[in-house]
């Protein structure tokens, strides 16, 4: 999967190089998660909050038993 991000104003997409990477802070700024080859959107626009519960919710499914 991958996180990207870009600033409210901003109209490009660009991939999250980490929380301590990123000018500002994290509210600033809209997330959305993508699937691996970058054709699939997995969770829309929203907080970061927001994108990395579902990212978390993937993950548990995807490595279950």
């Amino acid at each position: 999967m991958v996180l990207q991000y870009k600033k409210k104003s901003v109209s490009r997409w660009k991939d999250y190089p980490g929380k301590d990477k990123v000018k500002g802070d994290v509210h600033d700024y809209d997330f959305r998660l993508l699937s691996e080859d970058k054709k699939k959107v997995l969770v829309d626009k929203g907080s970061y909050d927001k994108v990395m519960k579902r990212f978390r919710q993937i993950e548990f499914f995807k490595h279950r038993g």
